[in-house]
């Protein structure tokens, strides 16, 4: 495997990737249930931009102006973020597990953050009291900690002498999400009125998009991002394989342990947000080897701004494309995935 041999420039790319983002923002922002003139979107811009409020706007700015800052804008950025961190969390667990078929969902986080979303859906009928402190956070938390749950129990299933070995961590991971999933479709049986709240979270999707959680998602995303970035070089040497890597001084297994640790943290974090998106995590990467090659040092950004664009496309989509039915984004995404993903399955084969 040579990480020199890449079919696009990573600068020209990223900035192509960046420039379609901004672009998809600005989409994203316009339509919608109720569609925006973009010399509206641009004068709330200009007015964020200068710190001025929006107590001299006329009505229709105004409206506009609330439109954008209250429910578009924490949308997009959270889809954004949610969007970044499953691509690079694709590529360090395809990486890690030397597998082209893992995703951040391969080790069973997915299946625990869903139990823990459906446990607190279910629960906020029991303890209302409990739903009152916590508020919009009561999901968002209890899907989170039944992700850590998940990673865990696989940790601990996949452990031999100290030592956590790829093939391991899938059959635990396997096991994992086979009995939370066996949890999961208990409790939809017994969810009554709830279960619709419960299908769609399952399904995910950003319509209860919160400033708040934007806030808490980008320093969490940025610094997982960072210290992902700063291992692209140890992942590089360690999808040479195990025996290689060590004799080149890589400590394979403390250095697995913590980007395992690290990238299923980062997925737990989005998806207790977001509900469970498949596909990003697998497409993204395998798109961005074929044009950049394998060098993680490359795949890391790029996978980040591919993975952000990608779910604010699938989320416009998911709002827009049915009138004023929306989509769970988790369906778009599927939907448009799978068969991308099988073109590109077929034509790597074909190739070799």
């Amino acid at each position: 495997m040579s990480f020199n041999q890449r079919r696009l420039p990573a600068l020209f790319y990223c900035l192509l990737l960046l420039l379609l983002l901004c672009l998809m923002v600005v989409i994203a922002a316009v339509v919608g249930a109720a569609c925006l003139p973009l010399a509206s979107v641009g004068q709330v811009v200009a007015d964020l931009f200068s710190f001025s409020s929006a107590a001299g706007l006329d009505a229709g700015d105004a409206a506009a102006r609330l439109i954008i800052m209250e429910v578009r804008l924490p949308r997009i950025m959270t889809s954004m973020l949610v969007g970044a961190g499953l691509g690079v969390a694709g590529v360090v667990f395809q990486g890690l597990l030397l597998n082209p078929l893992a995703d951040p969902f391969t080790i069973g986080v997915s299946a625990g953050a869903a139990f823990g979303a459906t446990l607190a859906i279910m629960l906020s009928s029991f303890l209302p009291s409990l739903a009152f402190v916590l508020g919009p956070f009561m999901v968002p938390w209890f899907a989170f900690t039944g992700a850590l749950f998940s990673l865990v129990l696989v940790y601990y299933i996949a452990r031999n002498r100290g030592r956590v070995m790829p093939e391991s961590m899938i059959l635990a991971g396997v096991i994992v999400a086979s009995f939370l999933s066996a949890l999961i479709s208990f409790m939809k049986s017994i969810a009554g009125e709830k279960l619709a709240s419960v299908v769609f979270w399952i399904m995910g999707g950003f319509s209860g998009a919160l400033w708040s959680q934007v806030w808490l998602l980008l320093p969490y995303v940025f610094l997982c991002l960072l210290i992902l970035q700063a291992h692209a070089g140890a992942l590089n040497i360690m999808a040479m394989g195990d025996t290689t890597a060590l004799q080149l001084g890589v400590e394979v297994f403390r250095v697995r342990r913590r980007l395992l640790l690290v990238a299923s943290l980062l997925t737990a974090a989005v998806v207790s947000v977001s509900g469970v998106i498949g596909f990003v995590g697998l497409v993204v990467p395998h798109i961005n080897r074929l044009l950049l090659g394998p060098d993680h040092r490359r795949l890391l950004p790029a996978s980040a701004l591919a993975g952000g664009l990608v779910l604010v496309a699938a989320d416009t989509l998911a709002r827009t494309v049915a009138g004023a039915t929306e989509i769970p984004v988790g369906v778009v995404t599927a939907l448009l995935g799978a068969p991308f993903f099988c073109i590109i399955f077929k034509k790597k084969f074909h190739d070799e």
